[in-house]
């Protein structure tokens, strides 16, 4: 009895440890890839995809061998969400920090008008420096 139930333990432990029927996915084919590597360090790529992704990117050395020299990167990239909508973003990356834009993207709401004057009453204030001398 015990050798049976060992049995019927092993198999059933066999028959869900089996490999399950895969949800295998077609290949994506690209469409169109360009490479370009400079000398200078300046590159540029750029690919389609056979769903319709679609990216570019440019990138070069700005003021090269100053002190003001920095890393300059700009592209767009464009696909279609599981929605349907296309979305299509374009962005720079400089000394500037990335910057992305696009209908796509979530902007802020604008400030309230009260608290727009604040700020700007508080702007026209006169600058004072602390003195580390004054104790509460």
């Amino acid at each position: 009895m015990k050798y049976l139930i060992v049995i019927l333990v092993l198999y059933v432990s066999f028959t869900w440890a089996a490999p399950q029927a895969s949800d295998a996915t077609t290949p994506i084919p690209i469409i169109r890839q360009e490479q370009e590597q400079n000398v200078d360090g300046s590159y540029k790529y750029a690919y389609e995809t056979g769903n319709g992704i679609i990216a570019e990117e440019e990138g070069y050395l700005k003021n090269a061998g100053t002190e003001d020299e920095a890393q300059v990167k700009q592209g767009k990239y464009s696909y279609t969400s599981p929605e349907g909508q296309l979305i299509e973003i374009t962005y720079i990356a400089d000394e500037n920090g990335f910057r992305a834009e696009g209908d796509s993207i979530p902007t802020p709401p604008p400030i309230p008008v009260e608290i727009q004057r604040a700020l700007e009453y508080l702007a026209t204030l006169p600058q004072t420096t602390p003195n580390p001398e004054r104790r509460f």
